[in-house]
């Protein structure tokens, strides 16, 4: 069968299928390329700065839209309200957020809800490796400004400790407070007092959270035309495979004798007698 391969015909043949499939399989890979597309692309307004106060409402659902968004907020901290959250990585060491209840002003209150008349947001300040190096927040009416985040889901069966929190959750920080806040966190990024920008301990990272890419989603329809020209690739080789096999029987054919009237049982012919 390989010399029949070899004929030049086969031989060009073999070459287009192989063009062929070189091009289903390129096919294949467009296809494949275009299965994972992303949702919305990240909104460039989300870098703009844009009052806290404006952009999410207390005892609401956090919408997915204010996701990322730069924020703005005047107000102060509570040093009696601090947690450190454990289990938080910078630059691939292992160590803890500095978060602490943030009062708003000018935000709506809620009444009936926490033990102060007014409403807060958590705020991660910045990253230490040691609990001993976290830093009291500073005093006095602070202009914050950070990335809005949503509420972490908080780790169940966790005990993290007194003033250790497992997540940024902000459904367990009310509880532990006893205030009313905003459904997310602010991870701050700059504290302005008196005009002046604050400087962060020395002990004390920042942060630096940037907006987070979009998710991934499966174009189902698209990944079965992926495989689909595959398949077409592997075929078109098939093809040329049983179209060589083909002519390789036709000659095997040609070639056999023909035997159905072997010549030792033919009648033996018989001159007529001359009369």
């Amino acid at each position: 069968m390989l010399k029949t391969a070899l004929k030049p015909r086969w031989i060009a043949g073999l070459v287009f299928a192989l063009l062929l499939s070189g091009v289903f399989v390129l096919l294949s890979q467009w296809q494949f390329g275009r299965s994972t597309q992303s949702d919305a692309p990240v909104d460039p307004s989300a870098e703009q700065v844009k009052p806290l106060t404006g952009v999410l409402q207390p005892g609401t659902f956090f919408p997915g839209s204010v996701s990322d968004q730069m924020v703005s907020a005047k107000g102060s901290y509570d040093p009696a309200k601090q947690v450190l959250v454990e289990g938080r990585l910078l630059a691939g060491q292992k160590g803890y957020w500095v978060v602490t209840a943030f009062a708003v002003d000018g935000a709506p209150v809620l009444h009936g809800v926490g033990a102060s008349p007014k409403t807060w947001i958590p705020v991660a300040r910045g990253w230490v490796p040691d609990p001993a190096q976290a830093s009291p927040p500073p005093s006095g009416t602070i202009e914050l400004t950070g990335r809005l985040l949503p509420s972490e889901a908080p780790v169940p069966n966790v005990d993290a400790g007194a003033d250790r929190a497992s997540a940024v959750s902000v459904a367990e920080l009310i509880n532990t407070w006893e205030i009313s806040s905003y459904p997310g966190f602010v991870a701050a990024t700059s504290e302005v007092s008196a005009g002046k920008a604050l400087a962060l301990p020395e002990q004390l990272k920042p942060l630096n959270i940037p907006a987070q890419p979009p998710t991934q989603q499966i174009n189902w329809l698209n990944l079965f035309y992926s495989v689909e020209w595959v398949v077409f690739a592997g075929f078109a080789l098939y093809i040329w495979w049983r179209m060589v096999a083909d002519d390789y029987r036709r000659t095997l054919e040609e070639e056999e004798p023909d035997d159905e009237f072997p010549s030792d049982d033919l009648p033996a012919i018989t001159k007529p007698e001359q009369v």
